[in-house]
């Protein structure tokens, strides 16, 4: 990142979901945009979700009835422009005698249906249980409603796309240490982690999209206080072997209230989660504890007739949501919406408190439209109707057989993990390869050279690491010398 004596209209800080949907907005209504990030894209809470697209029914409950209708109506429209990687999913309700009462939820489910206009999700129905079902014996029936899955990782990378295809600069292991108000602007100083230069830029104003960060990054690089006090909630997830063939995901009732997740993952997995833990530990080294591997095992044994256990465990992993503090609520009660908070002395700052995936898209919205009177020629938002990056297409089914005609010699299972992935952008990183020799050293899986070059080049992967766990989910299935073998590669190839 070198220095410059252009002043840029935007700086934003964070390269979580909520910092690159705010890039992304910015940069296509024609304001210059930089973003950094200290670490990768998505590196923290923003891949450590329960990777969903959803309303949140539970929130009913809570009488959130504006959030619930804000994430379902963002819930159809990133299902519209992101198709490639937020899928239609059905959830089932099994019904225990400590469970919320039928007529309730059939209340909820009514308001859940009807509360913002859809198009691509079902309504809600009942379920009954046979004898012969996965479920415990003493369950004989439950309901079914619709939500989505989604990449969340990946949902940040084609934000970030979408925000350099518009000529934003994207900058990843370059942190912010500095921010200086001068004639212009604020000068922002970087560091750079992998060249260990820096530099410095001036910017009209400044966004502070660091998600649990948010106060700290207040506090250490401006003398403005922090308006909003946060509550840090750790949400942990385990990943086992599929404990169910079929494709719906669960959504099982504790005794204490809350609620616990076991979706389909990846064909050969269930994701468990997630927990709610106070957190005031280092958010760079956020790990799951026993405890709450105990509390998701426990439920998940309460409900399934094949039972799992902690030998089971092929993953975990865990992410901390930064919470605007309510007093008095417990932490599964307080709200998952968001807050802007726009200081405008000596120049525009504006964080970003709290948020969750599925309302990024409107929270980028309303965050650069909060800032039309320092940049009144900007236009509207037009991010609800223009497809993220490979999703510009139809069905998934004529896709797939559009790649398959033109490159009929690539495994099923290659061309599924593609599509899924990079959606229509697959034709473009393969171009005109015409066999398997042409995808260059094969790293294990379905993992070749060819792809990797491309996510270097394009989409910022710096490590193994990076590529294995928020590029692709391939961590799942490499052993330590096909990613040694990998990391080794990206080292000679891409020099910093």
């Amino acid at each position: 990142m070198n220095k410059s004596n252009s002043v840029q209209d935007i700086l934003v800080i964070g390269g979580g979901i909520n910092g690159a949907g705010i890039a992304a907005d910015a940069a296509s209504r024609g304001l210059s945009v930089v973003l950094c990030e200290k670490g990768d894209l998505a590196s923290a809470t923003s891949s450590n979700s329960s990777k969903l697209i959803h309303g949140g029914l539970r929130y009913l409950e809570f009488y959130e009835f504006g959030l619930v209708r804000k994430s379902l109506k963002e819930r159809e429209i990133l299902a519209s422009i992101a198709p490639h990687i937020v899928r239609p999913l059905a959830f089932q309700i099994p019904q225990l005698s400590h469970s919320r009462r039928s007529w309730l939820l059939k209340a909820g489910l009514f308001l859940y249906d009807n509360l913002a206009k859809r198009d691509r999700f079902k309504n809600s129905s009942t379920v009954r249980y046979s004898s012969g079902s996965l479920l415990n014996d003493s369950i004989k029936h439950g309901f079914e409603y619709w939500d989505a899955q989604v990449d969340d990782a990946r949902l940040v990378i084609l934000n970030a796309l979408q925000a350099r295809s518009h000529g934003a600069s994207i900058y990843t292991r370059v942190e912010c240490v500095a921010l200086n108000p001068v004639e212009q602007g604020w000068s922002a100083t970087f560091q750079n982690h992998l060249t260990n230069e820096s530099s410095t830029q001036v910017f009209r104003a400044v966004v502070n999209a660091t998600g649990p960060w948010v106060s700290s990054l207040l506090e250490n690089l401006t003398e403005q206080g922090n308006p909003h006090p946060l509550r840090m909630v750790k949400g942990s997830h385990i990943v086992v072997p599929r404990i169910h063939g079929g494709d719906e995901a669960y959504l099982l009732q504790h005794h204490d209230g809350r609620i616990v997740f076991v979706i389909p993952y990846l064909s050969n997995y269930s994701l468990i989660g997630t927990t709610e833990e106070e957190y005031r530990g280092d958010l760079d080294k956020v790990e799951i504890s026993n405890d709450e591997i105990d509390y998701l095992i426990s439920i998940v044994n309460l409900y399934f007739r094949k039972a799992v256990h902690r030998s089971d465990i092929i993953h975990t992993y865990s992410g901390v949501r930064p919470l605007i503090d309510q007093s008095g609520k417990s932490a599964s009660s307080v709200s998952r919406d968001y807050r802007l908070e726009l200081e405008t002395h000596p120049f525009p700052l504006l964080s970003v408190y709290g948020g969750k995936v599925t309302t990024y898209r409107v929270l980028a919205e309303q965050a650069v439209s909060s800032l039309v009177r320092y940049f009144p020629r900007m236009p509207t938002s037009n991010t609800s109707k223009t497809p993220l990056p490979g999703g510009d297409f139809g069905l998934s089914e004529n896709l797939f057989q559009d790649l398959a005609t033109k490159y009929g010699w690539l495994d099923p299972d290659l061309l599924n993990r593609w599509l899924a992935s990079y959606g229509r952008l697959s034709f473009d990183i393969l171009g005109n390869v015409r066999g398997l020799g042409d995808l260059g050293v094969k790293f294990g899986a379905n993992l070749y050279q060819l792809e990797v070059d491309y996510l270097c080049k394009e989409e910022w992967a710096r490590t193994a690491e990076d590529i294995l766990w928020r590029r692709t989910k391939l961590g799942y299935v490499f052993n330590e010398n096909e990613k040694q073998s990998l990391e080794n590669y990206i080292k000679q190839s891409n020099p910093h």
